[in-house]
């Protein structure tokens, strides 16, 4: 087996493996990766790689945004949406205009939610001394 398909193996696991609040973790971390790749590109004046990876960075944001439940989420969720599609705006106008500024306050924005949702899970994930009562 190649060392690729290792790899997708891996990740396949790791999906399949994880609570709800690991897969957002994992959706803002791919986010952010493609986001810097896309500005790496578009500093390089590579404008297909820049394409490509603003492009994966702007299917992951509008999965974010397919994730929200506007009727159970009420006010956060509004406020998740509008943020979301503020992102996928950034990021356009970034692409289209070759703006590193764009993607930059893309990735803060992300960044922050990022914080917020990996405190979120610590704070509700069993302590290991508590894991270790349970076994």
């Amino acid at each position: 087996m190649s060392q690729s398909r290792y790899l997708h193996e891996y990740q396949k696991n790791a999906v399949n493996g994880a609570s709800p609040l690991q897969l957002i973790l994992m959706l803002y971390d791919g986010a952010l990766r493609f986001m810097e790749a896309g500005k790496r590109a578009m500093e390089a004046g590579d404008l297909e790689a820049q394409n490509k990876n603003l492009q994966r960075a702007q299917r992951i944001v509008l999965e974010l945004t397919s994730c929200l439940d506007m009727e159970q989420g009420g006010e956060i969720a509004t406020h998740l949406f509008s943020l979301y599609s503020y992102v996928l705006n950034q990021l356009v106008e970034a692409n289209v205009n070759d703006d590193p500024g764009g993607i930059d306050r893309s990735m803060q924005v992300l960044s922050d939610l990022r914080s917020s949702w990996d405190s979120l899970s610590k704070s509700l994930s069993p302590e290991p001394e508590e894991i270790q009562r349970a076994a």
